[in-house]
């Protein structure tokens, strides 16, 4: 599943806003709901730099003659053999795409114990809408007590995607579901088989296992201690001005290959530190332009700013712009800007 998906961190809490909204169907029954992402990333990241703390830009090269490629040279191709590739343009593949729905049409109903986690890519939330609450309860309360899974799929941004809908204390979750062929097996990775142990090896096992049995798993046990080992050092550096690096003006306002601002790493530190709101990729206005259909549309004037991803594509395939369907919101609005 797609990157549905990040949130904001530090600082005064943002109201987190549902990305997607649709229908739960099966049968007769048709409950509206609204997604939200139940996890996000807070992992800190590098950003490359110079030497001076210039952001650095990605640009694409052909591997045969180094020759640089602008966005609308760049085209997809999928490899049918080695060095060989059958070229896929834009119309072909919204030929392909699924037909545009709002419902989460549920397929069938197993055993929750059917579902095997390594099944699981990404937990979301959903939550009653349109008046829906006590259709909604009724349901979650209905799945919970009978512990049954709905296998379900529903279309995002062009693609459709398998999930299973799970109820734990009232809530519906949604899990977004890895297909088949995309699990390994014990074989696959060659795992031996079983060895015979002694009864006394087992008891000895048993023993300095139940030295370490906890009634509930302590949140503390799940801290990265990286992350808080890297923020201690830029903290450290930072209060000794030791390898801090601030680019000139201009260059500050540089920005990457999408159009974006450039952030670097130092001054998203700085920021959290304050307690103060960064404006990264971890916001659920950056969830929603990547990941879903967002209700707001362009301001008048043909304002690009606003534009969700989704309005911005649809605006760049009546431009006929090549490589639309592999452009970032950012590189959609500048390509539609170039074109005007």
């Amino acid at each position: 599943m797609p990157d549905l998906d990040n949130d904001d961190e530090a600082g005064s809490e943002a109201v987190t806003r549902a990305f997607w909204s649709g229908t739960i169907t099966f049968g007769l029954v048709s409950i509206p709901v609204a997604l939200y992402a139940a996890n996000r990333s807070q992992r800190v990241s590098l950003r490359m730099v110079s030497p001076k703390g210039t952001p650095l830009n990605r640009r694409y090269y052909t591997s045969k003659d180094d020759k640089p490629l602008d966005t609308d040279d760049i085209v997809r191709g999928y490899e049918v053999e080695k060095g060989r590739f059958v070229l896929v343009d834009d119309d072909e593949l919204e030929r392909l795409a699924p037909e545009r729905t709002r419902d989460i049409d549920v397929r069938q109903f197993v055993d929750a114990g059917e579902v095997d986690p390594m099944y699981f890519e990404r937990a979301y939330f959903l939550t009653p809408a349109g008046g829906s609450n006590k259709a909604y309860r009724l349901l979650a309360r209905v799945m919970e007590e009978t512990g049954r899974a709905g296998i379900a799929t529903f279309v995002l941004r062009d693609k459709e995607y398998l999930v299973a809908i799970i109820a734990e204390n009232g809530i519906l979750r949604a899990e977004t579901l890895r297909f088949a062929d995309e699990l390994r097996t014990p074989a696959d990775v060659g795992l031996p088989e079983p060895a015979r142990v002694k009864p006394a090896q087992v008891k000895r096992i048993d023993r300095e296992i139940g030295k370490r049995m906890a009634a509930h798993l302590d949140r503390k046990e799940l801290v990265d201690h990286s992350a808080d080992k890297l923020l201690k050092l830029a903290r450290e550096k930072m209060r000794s001005g030791k390898g801090v690096v601030e680019p000139d003006e201009d260059e500050a306002e540089d920005r990457d290959d999408g159009g974006r601002p450039v952030i670097d790493l130092m001054e998203v530190l700085k920021r959290r530190m304050a307690g103060i709101e960064t404006d990264d990729d971890t916001s659920p206005r950056a969830e929603s332009d990547e990941d879903g259909d967002d209700a707001s549309s362009p301001s008048g004037g043909g304002d690009l700013a606003d534009a969700t991803k989704a309005e911005l594509y649809e605006r760049a395939k009546k431009l006929d712009i090549p490589g639309r369907s592999a452009m970032t919101r950012d590189q959609l609005a500048n390509a539609i800007r170039r074109s005007a």
